[in-house]
């Protein structure tokens, strides 16, 4: 029988339970991905209540974060603070240099956070075009850091852009890099959107380079002329094809991106909604 009492309690877990999927809108989701972001998609927001911010993210269901330094007081309260609410610091930036102190330094700021991956996200010295030279000299350079960063007991990744793509004298950028250091010591955070803007194809190059890729940037593209960024889901890179073939190889760390997106926060929720509504 359906007394008063029970009607109370029953409705009290219904609300209950639909404040858990407010609260987590992954919730229902189709996979396991462990999504992320890079904090740069959310900089404008993040000028503000930063925590309140960062929270928002999380109630998304955001689990893993990119940024290369700490918000508030101090790289331990930030810590602290993204244990509380369930979001990780799992990679950040460095400078590219063969300078071994300078990086060393630069990788104590990350282990405060209990960052493991030391991101290069322009591993040339110049603005390209990039010639056979060039990428001698950065496949070098890439060695040496990597090198560093194994004794500090974190490991480099470098990022890729779409000059990376274009042809040289002798194949492609990209290809010299990935061919040219080494696999124990250099890895790659593939951005998916700017292999496809070079005229490759994501999904290739993951199978092609397999093994070498510890995280995958994410955005898309649209499908005018003029191929730029859009938010995930709504343009017209192959998401499920790319991370099904990731998460066969093992790959773990997916984050989202947007270069000077105008609404940061909206982007967010819904590139994870898609994402975490595809079945792999």
């Amino acid at each position: 029988m359906l007394t008063r009492r029970n009607f109370i309690k029953s409705s009290a877990l219904t609300t209950a339970g639909l404040l858990l999927l407010q609260h987590n809108s992954f919730a229902s989701a189709g996979n396991k991905l462990n999504i992320g972001y890079i904090s740069g998609i959310i900089g404008n927001e993040l000028k503000g209540d930063w925590k309140d911010v960062l929270k928002k993210t999380v109630d998304f269901g955001f689990t893993e974060i990119e940024l290369g330094k700490y918000l508030g007081d101090s790289a331990s309260d930030f810590l602290k603070y993204c244990g509380q609410i369930g979001i990780t610091p799992v990679a950040g930036g460095v400078p590219f240099a063969n300078n071994p102190e300078e990086l060393k330094k630069k990788l104590e700021d990350l282990s405060a956070l209990g960052i493991k991956y030391a991101v290069v996200y322009w591993p040339w010295n110049g603005g390209g075009p990039f010639m056979l030279e060039d990428c001698k000299k950065s496949a070098g350079i890439l060695n040496s850091m990597g090198e560093v960063c194994k004794s500090q007991g974190m490991e480099l990744c470098w990022h890729n852009h779409d000059k990376e793509f274009a042809t040289m004298e002798e194949g492609t950028p990209f290809e010299f890099l990935m061919n040219n250091t080494d696999k124990d010591l250099v890895k790659c955070e593939l951005d998916v959107f700017w292999v496809q803007k070079g005229g490759a194809n994501p999904l290739e190059i993951l199978k092609k380079y397999e093994g070498r890729f510890r995280i995958l940037h994410l955005k898309d593209m649209t499908g005018d002329d003029r191929r730029t960024f859009e938010c995930v889901g709504s343009g017209i890179i192959d998401f499920l094809a790319i991370l099904k073939e990731a998460q066969k190889q093992g790959i773990k760390h997916f984050m989202l991106e947007y270069d000077n997106v105008v609404d940061g926060m909206t982007c967010l929720k819904t590139s994870g909604q898609y994402l975490k509504s595809l079945t792999l």
